[in-house]
């Protein structure tokens, strides 16, 4: 095995490097963030550039987890070819040191930063991504909004019969709704009641809806200060089915998987994301492998561009094919362990067999 000076000074050199681009990368997220959103609070005298600022920082955080490959990638392509232009890794081969030897020390130092990433870094930025939403919506509400959609759709059975409810935004962990409109069919079938109302709580066995405008079957709209519409959902299941798997903690996941499961919701994207924070590792450590087989080599003679083009676009390729098979976990036409697990795996031995063949024959 490597000696364990050589062994500190490689794990650092690319920890290091990694690091280094990760936190750029960090700046620059944070940069366009807050100025995007010092855009959208011009017309808000509420949002100073101190609060600005504060949000872009809870937000940047969960944006930048999808950079970290990216980071492992470039990071050890800009290590491997900076040690082989100072000759360091020839000398290493040259004193006997094989390259399963000095790989070994950033493989370790990468497997560790992954978990890292996952059981620490993961859980602080999805608690600050849940904060920075809460914010959001109460400076700028729906309007204005870079997402898509803010609406939370929930179907619930009571002693009403089957509500179907969507609101266009939920703080507090779902247990408030804002601007909420409900479809209530009856027990044995067909339209019953349509509400709107400003704003639903949940209380013990029901949502008390204020300002509500009733519309049900046979009689005229009438406008009621509070609504009482009965659920079976508690507390821990509406937070749960409110909150988006992808900025749930990882901790958290599996507890929320279940309750999911219990109030009758598809857990399928949180059981994903779990699979895919476990598999995190081990596609940091494929992306390092990625990394090596493009530019493990003595460039005496040329070739550098042509070489880091090609690991650049295999660690774009394995990233690419990890979304694909994310999306394929999520519709549910493969199972989320092999969602999750397979593009790590196949880079790993591909990066192996690629450095099998150029290192051994």
């Amino acid at each position: 095995m490597v000696g364990m000076t050589l062994g500190r000074y490689l794990a650092w050199r690319f920890l290091k490097v990694i690091l280094t681009i990760f936190s750029a990368i960090f700046c620059l997220l944070f940069v366009v963030d807050f100025v995007q959103l010092l855009r959208r609070a011009a017309d808000h005298p509420d949002a100073s550039a101190g609060v600005v600022a504060l949000m872009s920082m809870m937000s940047v955080p969960h944006s930048s987890e999808r950079a970290l490959p990216f980071a492992v990638l470039g990071g050890a392509m800009w290590t491997f070819v900076d040690l082989t232009r100072k000759l360091e890794l020839v000398v290493a081969r040259a004193a006997g040191v094989s390259v399963w030897q000095f790989l070994t020390p950033p493989l370790l130092a990468v497997f560790m930063l992954g978990v890292a990433s996952v059981t620490l870094y993961n859980p602080v930025s999805a608690v600050l991504r849940q904060r920075y939403d809460q914010m959001e919506f109460q400076l700028f509400g729906v309007e204005g909004s870079l997402r898509i959609d803010h609406g939370v759709w929930l179907a619930q059975h009571g002693a009403d019969g089957l509500a179907i409810l969507h609101a266009l935004g939920a703080v507090g962990g779902g247990a408030e709704l804002r601007s909420v409109t409900v479809y209530v069919s009856a027990p044995e079938g067909g339209f019953a009641e349509f509400i709107e109302a400003e704003r639903a709580l949940l209380q013990p066995g029901a949502w008390l809806l204020q300002k509500a405008r009733v519309l049900s079957r046979g009689e005229p709209a009438t406008e009621v200060g509070e609504y009482l519409l009965a659920t079976d959902l508690s507390a821990e299941q509406l937070g749960a089915a409110t909150a988006p798997a992808s900025r749930a903690p990882f901790w958290s996941l599996p507890d929320l998987a279940a309750s999911i499961e219990d109030a009758g919701f598809d857990s399928r994207p949180y059981r994903l994301q779990f699979q895919k924070l476990l598999a995190r590792p081990l596609l940091l450590v494929a992306m390092l492998l990625v990394a090596a087989a493009s530019s493990l080599r003595f460039f005496r003679f040329g070739g550098v561009a042509k070489a880091l083009t090609g690991g650049v676009a295999a660690g774009f390729v394995l990233y690419i094919a990890a979304e694909i098979f994310s999306d394929l976990g999520g519709s549910g036409a493969i199972g989320p362990t092999l969602a999750a697990w397979t593009p790590a795996l196949i880079g790993s031995m591909l990066g192996t067999l690629s450095l099998l063949h150029s290192e051994d024959g």
